[in-house]
This record gives C-alpha cells, sequence and structure tokens, in this order.
C-alpha cells in the first residue's frame, strides 16, 4: 500500500477541531433552547445578524459558499422557522432572505455559547496562541 497522509496532518485535525467545536456548539444551543439550530446554520444567520434581508447570492458569497448549498441551508433553515424568503420587491426573480423572531431573538444567545467557548479554547491554550489560533485559522480560510 503506498503512503497514506498521517492522522495528525493540518488537514485532518482543522476538520476534526471544526467537527468538535461545532458539536459543543449545538449541544449548548440545544441546552438553552434552541435544539433545531445546526451549527451549519450558522452560514445563515452570521452574514444575517451582520445585515438582514440580503439577496440568497450576495448571502452565499458573504457566506462563501455556492448559490446551490445556501439555497438547500436556507430553505432548512426556514423549515426550522429561522428565516423566511420574500421576493425582491427590485427585482421579483431574486429573493431576499430575513431572520425571524426566533433567530433574532437566537443572536445573543449564540454570541453567549460562542463566549464560553472561546473562554474554555483560552483556559487549554492561552490567550495568545487563542489570538494566534484565530489570525492563522482567518488567513488559512482565505487562502
Amino acid at each position: 500500500m503506498e503512503e497514506a497522509p498521517p492522522v495528525n496532518n493540518v488537514g485532518f485535525l482543522l476538520a476534526k477541531a471544526s467537527q468538535r467545536w461545532n458539536e459543543r456548539l449545538t449541544a449548548a444551543l440545544a441546552a438553552a433552547g434552541y435544539a433545531n439550530v445546526r451549527a451549519s446554520y450558522g452560514s445563515v444567520l452570521l452574514p444575517l445578524w451582520e445585515q438582514d434581508g440580503m439577496r440568497m447570492g450576495a448571502l452565499a458569497e458573504r457566506a462563501r459558499l455556492s448559490k446551490q448549498t445556501m439555497t438547500t441551508l436556507v430553505r432548512l433553515a426556514e423549515r426550522d422557522g429561522l428565516v423566511r424568503r420574500r421576493t425582491d420587491p427590485a427585482d421579483r426573480r431574486a429573493a431576499r432572505v430575513w431572520l425571524t423572531p426566533t433567530a433574532v431573538a437566537l443572536a445573543p444567545v449564540a454570541a453567549a455559547v460562542v463566549a464560553e467557548l472561546r473562554r474554555e479554547v483560552e483556559s487549554v491554550l492561552g490567550p495568545r496562541a487563542t489570538r494566534v489560533l484565530q489570525r492563522a485559522l482567518l488567513t488559512l480560510s482565505n487562502m
């Protein structure tokens, strides 16, 4: 058998760290009463918390996802009562995505959960290493 990448390669570790973060995030949100919120909804909710009522294409671009993937995520988030789509009055062919009151109420809960998870990371790595990690992840996400 040819040599395979080791389990401790950067890509695998990034994926596993992301998976673990999402598991912890989902569990904490469920404990706070938001059991229907998936970690993947962050790609929809985070940009909308910054600017509500975005067009689907702009939302996909901001989240760095394809329009098809974003459409699927929006459909699921809409099913779970977090967003609603409305036809754009300026262009009837386009849709805008809006947060529901449930998603608006979720924002401070999600912020508190993320802050707590960050504190846990800092307790393991220390504040300086956490800042370095965050900058490194930002750099990698922009490659």
